[in-house]
């Protein structure tokens, strides 16, 4: 290290340039660290202190370089001092670079890759079922999508998303298309007014069967409209005026068979709480049974739990109890909508708070069905700056209000985009140097930042007339004319534009070895990286002059947890503990092949969020809890007051041949009952926690990595002591 110092100084006499220019114009710092690496990888660090100061007198009288010269430059000094082989691979490293990105902009190519059923593409996104035609259609229309894509973006950033260094999300819609991301659906102001949807135009409700029949046909058009997850936030409070209409029928029906007003009252709220149940199992077969344009079941979360009316409590109850229930003749577990239950202290936490009686059905549901997941009210709106339910599986809003009437806003509210860092590469390539590390950093979160300015730029193109569901009929909480600017809806913090992040386990493991949870100092440098990632996303909101919301997002990495990995594999070959895994871990999640208790994986993942408030979500993995509900309730109390939003990951599989119900076998070809063997999904019910969302992997596959990652998941809690231990913590309020 010392002669690496000593080297270094010497080139810094040279009087490095400051700035490069890539060769699509975009300028970025001098990277001296990249030299180093090339010729380290031609076998040449040995002779770096006699070679880079020639390189760098070559260009040392240039501000601001080349990135062409820098190139030419490299490759006579190489020549001069007599290593001709290597200056001639380098010149071919070039040429095939080059090469291999006309290639992969060649859409017959990867049209290929799609007819001969290549997994990383077929299997590239678990809700998606490849056999069927409209999905067929839409992986076709993807693979145009993606080619024509990289090619409207700056070439620096289509080459560092094929290289890995970033990921540009949902490359099969965007750029070609100024789509958005996720959203809240203003759900109240639609249903309150009406909308149109293709040549009907759609009038206010008059009952909650008709309400959840228009909600559903909205949840078809808006997926079709963007290509992220949309959610309808406090569900049971914007459906409760409609079960009320029905209430005030009954009530008159009830008045011509009965003069007793008590048997009246009864009848109507009897008659009330069945159309309310009939309502919710309509809208939750009518999701399931939903295909959007994008050939998927459209992807739907549904937040509620805050409501206290006798009709807002009823519509609680009857999500879960039909949610229990399951689909069909096999009551099968639906995999949407995605429930997401708020806890809320003094109105469900505890015995005695008025709506304890859901928090209690809800255990019930979460140990039957693995949903919903929680929200803990309080914590959320610490981290976040407000209270909503999350915009698909996980992406959160930030607080905001709406300048013209001083209110907030959440419903109506969007999602630009995500691109995601590539962590464990830029660990990878320090090789432990953190002062490198950082380097390293800043410069792809330059990239990252570039990429999410031409996400938002590209969506700033469309016009209300492309999305009319959107912007013209108000699911995006305004409804603007046909020439209005849709940017409108965009400005001033209205929307999140998201950095995403993948790896920080194996980015640790790089600096502290596999083991490092329980080392403060490396816990703190990995919380240091996301607050380092959230201060940036703060410094780019000041300088747009848009001033977008730029969020930190932990990312699902449903998919990218494969293709990271693999891509690094093939630069860095299989690394002990990170690459060798064949996949890298989601976000800021605990090492999932260790068993720490959930106390301890909450209390080491808690920091995190409040530096990634864009987009976060905790999980446990339990044993069977069907007959013991008050073990996961001693963990949602505990966590209340330390995360925002936490799943529940429970065997909840199911043999329809043999009868077995628990936990289906992993194997190389996928998942199968351990009693029988069976793996026929006509005949199974698989379900498991793809990434914030539930899976089915038996009837909709999912990638290589995402299987491994599964597969290697372990139990965070021994039930034979459960309970006792989780009581014992409550009462300690021990914080780990």
């Amino acid at each position: 290290m010392l002669k690496q110092r000593r080297e270094i100084q010497k080139a810094n006499d040279l009087n490095i340039p400051e700035k490069v220019t890539k060769r699509d114009g975009s300028v970025y710092d001098f990277g001296l660290y990249k030299l180093q690496m090339i010729l380290e990888k031609m076998g040449l660090k040995d002779q770096e202190g006699q070679l880079l100061p020639l390189i760098l007198k070559k260009i040392s009288n240039k501000d601001n370089v080349r990135a062409q010269d820098i190139a030419a430059s490299f490759v006579a000094v190489l020549r001069e001092e007599g290593y001709v082989k290597q200056a001639q691979a380098y010149i071919d490293y070039r040429r095939q670079d080059e090469l291999n990105f006309k290639e992969q902009t060649k859409t017959t190519n990867r049209l290929q890759r799609l007819v001969h059923h290549d997994p990383t593409i077929v299997n590239e996104n678990a809700n998606k079922d490849s056999r069927v035609f409209s999905t067929q259609r839409d992986l076709t229309a993807g693979v145009v999508g993606k080619t024509i894509g990289l090619t409207m973006m700056p070439e620096h950033i289509a080459k560092a998303h094929l290289r890995g260094d970033i990921h540009w999300h949902d490359l099969d819609y965007t750029p070609l298309s100024p789509l958005t991301n996720c959203c809240l659906i203003d759900f109240k102001e639609m249903l309150a007014h009406g909308f149109t949807i293709g040549n009907a135009n759609i009038e206010s409700p008059h009952s909650i069967e008709t309400a959840t029949a228009q909600m559903s046909q909205i949840i078809a058009n808006v997926a079709s409209s963007q290509y992220g997850g949309c959610s309808a936030d406090r569900v049971d409070e914007v459906l409760a005026p409609y079960a009320e209409k029905n209430y005030h029928k009954n009530i008159k029906e009830a008045s011509e068979f009965f003069d007793d007003e008590e048997k009246i009252e009864a009848f109507a709220k009897k008659r009330t709480k069945k159309d309310i149940y009939d309502a919710m199992q309509a809208l939750e077969y009518e999701i399931n049974t939903l295909f959007s344009s994008q050939g998927q079941t459209p992807f739907t979360t549904l937040g509620f739990g805050l409501g206290t009316s006798w009709i807002e409590r009823e519509i609680q109850k009857s999500i879960l109890k039909i949610r229990i229930e399951g689909l069909g003749k096999d009551k099968r577990t639906a995999i949407f909508p995605k429930l997401v239950f708020t806890l809320k202290k003094g109105l469900n936490l505890h015995p005695g708070d008025p709506n304890y009686d859901i928090k209690e059905l809800a255990l019930e549901c979460s140990t039957k069905r693995m949903y919903p997941d929680v929200v803990m009210y309080d914590t959320l709106k610490k981290i976040t700056g407000s209270f909503k339910a999350p915009m698909g599986c996980r992406s959160f809003l930030q607080g905001w209000e709406d300048p013209e009437t001083g209110k907030e806003v959440n419903s109506g509210r969007m999602n630009l985009g995500v691109v995601t860092l590539n962590l464990p590469r830029i660990a990878m390539e320090s090789k432990g140097d953190k002062d490198l590390f950082w380097k390293i950093f800043k410069e792809k979160v330059q990239t990252a930042h570039e990429a999410l300015q031409v996400k938002a730029a590209r969506c700033r193109q469309a016009v209300p007339d492309n999305a009319p569901i959107l912007y013209e009929y108000g699911a995006f909480g305004k409804r603007l004319k046909a020439t209005d600017d849709v940017n409108q809806l965009f400005i001033n913090g209205r929307c999140t534009v998201s950095l995403g992040y993948i790896g920080l386990y194996e980015v640790g493991t790089v600096f502290y070895g596999p083991n490092w949870e329980h080392n403060e100092q490396a816990h703190q440098f990995t919380i240091n990286i996301v607050k380092q990632l959230h201060d940036y996303c703060a410094k780019w909101e000041k300088q747009d002059p848009n001033h977008y919301h730029y969020s930190v997002y932990s990312t699902p990495s449903e998919s990218l947890t494969d293709r990271f990995c693999r891509l690094d594999t093939e630069k860095f070959g299989k690394v002990k503990d990170i690459t060798d895994k064949e996949y890298y871990t989601n976000s800021f999640h605990y090492d999932v092949r260790k068993h720490p208790t959930p106390f301890e994986k909450l209390a080491f993942e808690a920091p995190y969020p409040y530096y990634a408030a864009g987009g976060f979500i905790h999980y446990c993995e339990y044993p069977n809890l069907k007959q013991n509900p008050k073990a996961l309730e001693a963990v949602w109390d505990w966590a209340y007051d330390k995360v925002g939003y936490l799943g529940t990951n429970t065997p909840i599989d199911h043999c329809f041949k043999c009868g077995f119900a628990g936990e289906f076998k992993a194997t190389a070809k996928g998942f199968e009952c351990p009693k029988c063997g069976n793996h026929d999904p006509e005949t199974c019910d698989c379900v498991k926690r793809t990434c914030g969302y539930l899976g089915n992997p038996l009837k909709r596959p999912m990638v290589h990595g995402r299987h491994e990652e599964i597969v290697h998941r372990v139990k965070h809690m021994n039930l034979g002591m459960e309970q006792q231990v989780a009581s014992k913590e409550i009462r300690k309020n021990k914080e780990y």
